[in-house]
Formats: C-alpha cells, structure tokens, sequence
C-alpha cells in the first residue's frame, strides 16, 4: 500500500481515487503543534510509492534508497534484478562497483524562485528522479567530462560510484521508455522540475534552453507556468552553468 508522508506523518492510501491536493482534509489526524502549513504539491505524487515524500517547514523532503527500479548489470549475478548488458554502446564497459542500498534525504525547495546569486552544481547528488536515483551533473570529475566515463553506462543509462551510489548524468531511459519523453523525470535540489527530451511532441534543442538548461513555460503538471529543466542527449544534458534558484540539501 502507498504511504503518503504528510507533515512528518505516514498516511496509508486507502483508496486510489484519493486527491493528494487535499492532504489537509478534516479526516486526516495531524499534530496540532506541527507548525507545517503547507499541502504536499500533488506533483509529488509521482515519485514511486517506496520514496517517502513530506513537507517540512518551506521544504519538500525525499527519501530514497537509491535503488532503481529497473535491472541492470550492475546488481551483483546472484540477485534476481542483475541483467547483463544489452544496450548499443559497443564500447560498453563494467566498472568495479556494484549497486547497494544508500540513505538520501533530499531538502527541496517548496516553493522554488529564481536565485538572485546563481550557484554552481557540484559533483554529487544534484537533484532526484521519481525513482529516487539521483541525478548527477556533466561532469565525471572536477571539469572532467564524461567522454570516457560514459562508456560505463548500462543499458538504461545509469552506473554506480565507489559506494555503490547509482545515478544518472544523463537521460534516464528506463524512465524516458516507461513514462515518455515529455514526461516529469524529477527534481533538481532547487526545487524545479526536471522533464524529459521532448515538448509539445518535439523534441527539445539546446538553443530553446537557457544557459541553466532550461526555460519558463506551461507544462502538464504546471498549467499556470513554471521554470523547468529539459534532459537533452548532448552536454550538458540536465543541467547547464548551475542552479537557476536556490538549492537545497542532499545528504546520503
């Protein structure tokens, strides 16, 4: 049964026509001294139904294990989620690590605005997709790009790092394929949304994006309009020169 974590209290999913928009109906029991007022954005529904998604104070929290929900080569022979390659990079190869299970928490802006300072990403977790894999920059290393690095990729476009971390740099397929490439693929830590490679059934240049990768428009979650990200299939692919607001906090 899906939990929704509203307010720091887990609320099983009764029904499946339930509204997560009305997170504060009468029916649900919240601590009166909570001092969190604000609806968990239906959006966030999208995330899969073993991430833990709240609101706390001005922020929406994430939690993940990390894990994808999908296979890969990268699981360990013996688990029943190992699948061998079968991607067309023919210059695929394994790197040494393995996947295991990782303790994120990510702190998200709830309401994003642009940043008046624009920061740069840094390596590590810069953002989440819906799975709860992290998202990671253009960068195999500090100004190292992902020229050799990429080769390591499995067939759905992600790898592990030294502590078994698995992320994406660039699109995630296994998303792209399941949901479509218009389709919501996350956040960054800035609190904006990260859509797949197409709009509006084309697919999404880099000179429609700004120098942050992305661009103010209506989309299917934000009909009034929101400043989103696009992932594209070439550099910098999810993110360009930083975050266009303010970004929050990954910790692991």
């Amino acid at each position: 049964m899906k939990k929704l974590l509203i307010f720091g209290v887990s609320i099983p999913m009764l029904f499946l026509g339930i509204s997560f928009s009305s997170c504060n109906d009468s029916d649900d029991q919240v601590d009166p001294s909570a001092n969190d007022s604000e609806e968990l954005p239906e959006v966030f529904s999208k995330f899969n139904d073993n991430i833990e998604v709240y609101v706390e104070g001005n922020f929406v929290v994430i939690k993940s294990d990390g894990i994808p929900d999908h296979n890969s080569p990268y699981f360990s022979t013996s688990d029943n989620r190992y699948e061998a390659y079968n991607g067309s990079n023919q210059a695929f190869h394994l790197n040494p690590n393995r996947i295991t299970s990782q303790n994120y928490t990510f702190r998200i802006p709830l309401n994003p605005a642009e940043a008046s300072n624009k920061q740069a990403t840094s390596l590590g977790a810069i953002g989440v997709a819906v799975n709860g894999v992290p998202f990671f920059n253009q960068y195999a290393g500090p100004d190292q790009p992902l020229t050799n690095e990429i080769n390591s990729f499995d067939q759905y476009n992600g790898h592990p790092q030294q502590t078994g971390s698995y992320h994406y740099h660039i699109e995630p397929l296994y998303l792209t394929l399941e949901k479509g490439k218009a389709s919501l693929m996350g956040f960054l830590l800035d609190g904006f949304p990260v859509y797949g490679p197409e709009e509006n059934g084309q697919s999404v240049l880099e000179n429609q994006l700004d120098e942050y990768h992305g661009h103010f428009g209506v989309t299917a979650d934000y009909p009034e309009g929101i400043y989103h990200y696009h992932i594209t299939n070439t550099d910098p692919y999810i993110n360009g020169n930083g975050y266009f607001g303010n970004p929050g906090t990954a910790t692991n």
